[in-house]
């Protein structure tokens, strides 16, 4: 118990500053990233199937949430949400967990690594304090604003931010149980607040500088010492706003935040699981995050799923039951309760300094330089298209094309696999006296729509002396529709001629569809043996 609580307070410790940071880099303010942290902590452990995981807001999240503030507002984000929640727990219960896991190694890279990208560069206007008034549109945009700005470039924010990372990489290289992030964010803002009392002039913006916030006819700057407010995700908006259309709208969005959450939730259990060797339940632990991302937004949360990093951390800190993951949500709203004010004074600057280095971290440089070294150039160009796509336009088109691409190639190396060739007869060994009327085709792999046409073409193309085919199908494991329509139309073809089809080592399986397909393999001119020993003798004899 007692390492649970320890490991909790180390996380939260983490998640603090970090929670912040995503909520900002998201486009809303820093509290409902401690929102999502204490809501997301709480219920995704104790309705989720991991012992250990630790939920809240992802930076994985950030590209995608960016632009539903832009066009929606908070309250459209809110919804979103909400509507994620309850695509999750579909997902989950019709057990589609699993499928999820089936997006390949290089989409999956290849994305991750694009929203690192846009993450690093996002901060780059807080991290040189550059002064932009309207920091929107595509990616290219933003880069062409960054760029043109950078003459009103402040020195001030510029040393907080290098002083902040410079921190955090020597702390963590002295391997300290101390998080670098406390550690860093404490004295970057000590420093801070000390130039900026003494030196008026100094102006180092931090969260208190750059937020306000009013609730209930309480106003003020930076993070507001009210803990948690339930409220509808919807309450910003107008009635006439709330209809069928908005959701329509939203739905998309809702989709692609429910992929990603889900992507995340999963790739997290199996890290934990094999540093702990529990076993995650990936369908009950996508209800248990569905459930949690349908509460999240009443409390102003933005949407959650389980966090690498932080489970890591918990892992490392001894952590070993859902106790921890619910002491670091308590730490936060006891942070919130009482810290608020304190809170308020990090550098903006900092924060970006964090994310930069969250950014490094799951930009999978290694991974990403491993696979254009070492894998196929098909996987090479998966792993390009999906990470240019991710940073130029969004994740969403990114991995559906990914997808889409990689199935592509998948069937193409599949039926690259497939083959079909003619046994030589004259020298085939075991029945050297085989007349000549009688052709022998081995086929070897998946019978299915990619190779049924290479099937098709090569019978059609029949000796005109030959008048009886053996299709010795020993080594096919799969038929699809395709294939059985394409056999089908050689069976039909072979009777318009007076010729024969004889099927061999057709498995059980292959032979019942075949059947329920109208093949009736015991008719003379489509007969089927389990060897092909016996179709050669009953072919001599026709």
């Amino acid at each position: 118990m007692k390492n649970n609580i320890l490991s909790g307070l180390t996380v939260g410790i983490v998640a603090l500053p970090l929670s912040m940071a995503l909520a900002i880099a998201t486009g809303v303010p820093p509290q409902l990233g401690l929102y999502t942290a204490i809501i997301a902590g709480f219920f995704a452990a104790i309705l989720g199937s991991s012992k250990i995981n630790i939920s809240g807001p992802t930076a994985a999240f950030v590209v995608i949430l960016i632009p539903i503030v832009q066009k929606f507002g908070i309250s459209g984000l809110l919804v979103c949400g909400l509507l994620s929640g309850i695509i999750l727990i579909l997902i989950g219960l019709f057990k589609l967990g699993t499928l999820i896991e089936l997006i390949p190694y290089p989409v999956t890279v290849g994305f991750t690594s694009g929203i690192a990208v846009v993450i690093a560069t996002f901060q780059i206007k807080d991290f040189f304090g550059l002064s932009i008034e309207n920091f929107s549109g595509s990616y290219l945009d933003k880069i062409y604003l960054l760029f043109i700005s950078f003459p009103t470039l402040k020195t001030s924010e510029l040393l907080t931010g290098l002083f902040t990372i410079t921190l955090l990489i020597l702390w963590q290289k002295t391997k300290s149980k101390i998080p670098s992030a406390l550690i860093a964010l404490s004295f970057s803002t000590v420093i801070v607040a000390f130039f900026n009392y003494y030196i008026p002039n100094m102006n180092i913006s931090t969260i208190a500088s750059t937020f306000q916030y009013s609730i209930n006819g309480l106003e003020g700057n930076g993070i507001p010492p009210i803990p948690l407010q339930f409220s509808l995700p919807w309450s910003y908006l107008k009635m006439e706003e709330i209809n069928l259309d908005l959701f329509y709208a939203l739905l998309p969005h809702s989709i692609a935040i429910a992929i990603l959450g889900a992507l995340e939730s999963l790739l997290c259990a199996v890290i934990s699981d094999g540093m702990t060797g529990n076993k995650t339940d990936p369908n009950k632990e996508l209800i248990g995050q569905g459930i949690t991302n349908m509460i999240v937004p009443f409390f102003g949360g933005i949407p959650a799923t389980a966090a690498i990093a932080r489970t890591v951390v918990n892992i490392k800190s001894g952590g070993t039951s859902k106790l921890s993951s619910v002491v670091h949500s308590l730490f936060i709203l006891v942070s919130i309760t009482f810290l608020a004010q304190y809170l308020s004074y990090l550098p903006m600057a900092s924060l970006s300094a964090l994310l930069f280095i969250v950014a490094w971290n799951m930009s999978e440089v290694k991974h990403f330089v491993n696979i254009i070294k070492v894998a196929p150039k098909d996987d090479v160009y998966v792993l390009l298209i999906c990470f240019i796509l991710t940073v130029l336009l969004d994740m969403q088109i990114a991995v559906a094309v990914g997808i889409g691409l990689a199935s592509i190639l998948f069937i193409k190396r599949t039926i690259d696999l497939y083959s079909i060739e003619l046994v030589n007869t004259k020298n085939l060994s075991v029945h050297p006296d085989i007349p000549e009327n009688i052709s022998i085709y081995d086929i070897n792999g998946p019978m299915f729509f990619g190779a049924a046409q290479n099937a098709l073409k090569t019978l059609l193309r029949t000796n005109e002396d030959t008048n009886i085919v053996i299709l010795n199908m020993q080594n096919v494991s799969i038929i699809d529709m395709t294939a059985m329509v394409a056999l089908k139309s050689i069976v039909d073809n072979f009777e318009s001629k007076d010729k024969k089809l004889i099927f061999s080592g057709l498995n059980p399986r292959i032979a019942k569809k075949l059947e329920k397909a109208n093949f009736d393999l015991c008719k003379e001119n489509q007969k089927s043996f389990s060897n092909l020993e016996d179709a050669i003798n009953y072919s001599k004899h026709l």
